[in-house]
Order: structure tokens, then C-alpha cells, then sequence
């Protein structure tokens, strides 16, 4: 059995809305405001999951991300691009404007155990499909690229109680990424 990794943008209160901006929000940019090196490249240290795992990304995530990645033809862009993708929707019909991707049949938690028999699973953002996953005990490591700035208020990575262990704390230049396994009873 393949691991299902939540990765996430996140503030020091566990902010995960509007990272880049993109959406409008008042408070909005808050991890692009360090600057491109900040939140280019490998930051979570995915390697190879990019290449033999698969991405699962909500609908609102994959439509930003359709239109950003495409584009983009640096070696980590390319492996973004090339990695195959499942989006969770139930409207979003056509995802052709980005290669590899799928509508996910199915409910999901289903499908991401018929997924991780196969291979890693990798959710990208996406907080309501970390949620539910984290929910149903299907997440077996949570990366957070912790950025030094607090909003008060806003959707945060998870709501509920979840048991982590910590793996590693990693400087990436002004954030930290944290590394937690699931804990298990």
C-alpha cells in the first residue's frame, strides 16, 4: 500500500486561503509576498511522487492551477505538467486544459483507496478534500509550508482534531516546512 500526503500553504494560525492572492481576498498573497523563491520549486520535497504518484486536487484548485502550470517549462513545472491528475468535482466535466487529468469517479474515499494500492497519493491544497480524507483516517503524512504570518481569521488546513507526529522541520528560506506522519492508535 502507497501513502496519501496532504501538502498545504499555511500561516502561522493555519491559514490556508488565497496563498498567491489569486482569489481577491483582503488578505490575500500572503506566501508570494516573500518573493517567487519562496514558493518556487520542490518546496515540500515531493521527488518521485511527482513522477509515480498521482496528484488529487479539488475543483477550485485545479482550475487555478490549469492556468498557471501549463505554461511553465522548468524541470519542476515539467513534472507538475507531466504527473497524472485526478480532480474532485461534481460539475466540473471538461479538464482538458491541463494534461493528465481526470474527472474522479466515484466517491472519493473509495476511490483513494482503490488509488493508493497503486501508488502514492498526493493532495495539493484542496482543503476540503484534505479534510475529508483526514476525517476518514486515509492521510498518512501532512507537509505544511509554515510562512511567518498570522490573519486571524480564514479556512485553515484542518478544523478538527488530528493526532500527528512530527518528522522534520525544515527551513525554506522564510517559511519552515513540517513533516508529520499520522499518528496511529
Amino acid at each position: 500500500m502507497h501513502d496519501v500526503t496532504v501538502i498545504e500553504f499555511t500561516t502561522l494560525d493555519g491559514i490556508v486561503d488565497d496563498p498567491d492572492g489569486s482569489a481577491g481576498t483582503a488578505t490575500g498573497g500572503w506566501a508570494f509576498r516573500y518573493g517567487p523563491e519562496a514558493v518556487a520549486g520542490d518546496k515540500f520535497e515531493l521527488g518521485s511522487r511527482l513522477d509515480d504518484g498521482v496528484l488529487l486536487l479539488g475543483r477550485r484548485t485545479w482550475q487555478q492551477f490549469s492556468k498557471l502550470w501549463p505554461g511553465r517549462s522548468d524541470e519542476f513545472s515539467a513534472r507538475m505538467n507531466a504527473a497524472p491528475k485526478r480532480v474532485v468535482s461534481r460539475t466540473l466535466t471538461d479538464v482538458g486544459a491541463w494534461a493528465n487529468s481526470a474527472v474522479l469517479t466515484g466517491e472519493l474515499t473509495d476511490e483513494v483507496r482503490r488509488l493508493r494500492e497503486e501508488r502514492d497519493v498526493v493532495v495539493i491544497g484542496s482543503a476540503s478534500v484534505a479534510h475529508t480524507l483526514l476525517e476518514q483516517r486515509l492521510v498518512d503524512e501532512v507537509r505544511l509550508l509554515v510562512f511567518p504570518v498570522v490573519l486571524g481569521s480564514g479556512r485553515r488546513w484542518y478544523a478538527g482534531p488530528v493526532d500527528l507526529e512530527l518528522v522534520s522541520a525544515t527551513q525554506r528560506g522564510p517559511a519552515a516546512l513540517l513533516r508529520y506522519r499520522a499518528a496511529r492508535a
